[in-house]
C-alpha cells in the first residue's frame, strides 16, 4: 500500500491531466458506467462537524475499480489557517481487493473540483469568455484560477472575499505563483461587473451572488455550498439561467442552491437542463445562445475522487513518490 500526503497528490495529479480525467469520468457517470450511492453524512447533534462518506465503482474507462472518500468538515479550521475538509481517499487493487493507495482527500478534492469546473466552463461558457470573477479567496480560488486558465484565455481576473486582507494575499499569490494579475474587489458587485465567468467558492450559508450582478451570457460555476440548507446563489440567479449539474440525484437531495428555489416554487426539477456528463456524451444540449446565462451546480461526486485516486495510485506505483507499507504475506507474492 502506498501512502500519499497532499504534496505527493499535487505532484502526481497535474491540472491538465485532471481536467482530462474529469471530462472522461463525468461522461462515464452519465452513461451508466459508474455505480455509486448518495453520500452518507453523519452530523452529531450539537456539533458543527460533519463526516461524509462517498464510495464508488468505476466499471469502464482508462481506470476501473473501487474506492471511497471519507472527509470530515471542520468549519473552525479556517480560523486556524487549515483546510476545512480533512480526510482520505482510498482506492483498491481491482484484482486482489487490497488497498492500493491511501491519500490526502483535501488535495484530491482541491484539484478535481477545479478540474470539473474547468470542464463545465469549456463546455458551457461562451468561447470568447475571459473576464473572471472569483468569489472567495481560499484553496478553491487558487485551484480554480489555475484550472480555468487551461480552458479559456483570461483577459481580466478579480477576486472578492469577506476578508479584504485575504483577497490581497490571494492577489499576491497569483502574481507570484501563476504570473496572473488579480484585482481585489471591495464588493461582490464590483467583482462581477461585466464578468462572463463567475466562480462562487465561499463557505456562505446564504446567497452572495444575485441575479442583478450578472450580465447576459455569463457562466457561473457554483461550488461552495454543499448542503440542502446552504446556498451561494440567490433564487433569481438559477431562475433566469440554464442550469446544469454533475448528478441530478445528488443535486435534488443536497444542493441548497436549487432546493431552496424549489421550496419557494420558483424553480423545478424539470428546469435542470442536463447533467454535465450528458452534454459531454452528446445526449443533451448545452448553451443554447450567446446571451443565455448558464449555471453549473457542482456538488462533487464520488466517481470524481475515485477516478483521481486510481490515476494517482497508478502513477505512484511506477515512481518513488509516497511511503510503501507492505501487507503481511506480501513476501509470498512478488
Amino acid at each position: 500500500m502506498i501512502v500519499l500526503n497532499g504534496a505527493d497528490v499535487r505532484e502526481l495529479l497535474r491540472m491538465p491531466e485532471a481536467i482530462a480525467l474529469m471530462r472522461e469520468v463525468l461522461a462515464t457517470f452519465s452513461t451508466g458506467g459508474v455505480t455509486q450511492p448518495l453520500r452518507t453524512v453523519l452530523r452529531p447533534a450539537g456539533h458543527d462537524t460533519v463526516l461524509g462518506s462517498m464510495p464508488a465503482h468505476l466499471g469502464t474507462g482508462r481506470h476501473t475499480g473501487f474506492g471511497v472518500k471519507t472527509v470530515l468538515v471542520k468549519p473552525g479550521n479556517a480560523a486556524l489557517g487549515r483546510d476545512t475538509h480533512m480526510g482520505l481517499v482510498i482506492v483498491h487493487d481491482e484484482a486482489t481487493g487490497l488497498p492500493a493507495a491511501v491519500m490526502d482527500a483535501g488535495a484530491v478534492t482541491a484539484v478535481r473540483t477545479a478540474a470539473v469546473s474547468a470542464v463545465a466552463t469549456d463546455v458551457l461558457a461562451h468561447p470568447a469568455a475571459g473576464d473572471l470573477a472569483l468569489l472567495g479567496s481560499g484553496t478553491q480560488a487558487r485551484t480554480h484560477l489555475e484550472a480555468l486558465g487551461h480552458v479559456r484565455r483570461l483577459r481580466r481576473v478579480r477576486v472578492w472575499s469577506r476578508s479584504a486582507p485575504s483577497a490581497e494575499r490571494f492577489a499576491r499569490w497569483a502574481d507570484r505563483r501563476l504570473g496572473v494579475t488579480v484585482e481585489p474587489a471591495a464588493t461582490v458587485a464590483a467583482a462581477v461587473a461585466d464578468a462572463d465567468l463567475v466562480c462562487t467558492l465561499t463557505a456562505a450559508a446564504t446567497p452572495v451572488l444575485e441575479g442583478h450582478h450578472l450580465g447576459d451570457g455569463a457562466h457561473v460555476n457554483a461550488v461552495g455550498a454543499c448542503f440542502p440548507h446552504t446556498r451561494e446563489l440567490a433564487t433569481d440567479v438559477v431562475e433566469r439561467a440554464a442550469v446544469f449539474v454533475d448528478s441530478r440525484e445528488s443535486a435534488l437531495s443536497e444542493a441548497g442552491d436549487l432546493l431552496v428555489p424549489i421550496r419557494e416554487g420558483r424553480f423545478g426539477p424539470d428546469r435542470i437542463r442536463a447533467e454535465l456528463g450528458e452534454v459531454l456524451a452528446g445526449k443533451a444540449p448545452g448553451r443554447a445562445a450567446p446571451e443565455e446565462r448558464t449555471v453549473f451546480k457542482s456538488l462533487g461526486i464520488a466517481a470524481e475522487d475515485v477516478m483521481a485516486g486510481l490515476h494517482i495510485a497508478e502513477r505512484a506505483r511506477t515512481g518513488t513518490t509516497g511511503i510503501r507499507i507492505p501487507w503481511p504475506g506480501d513476501e509470498d507474492h512478488p
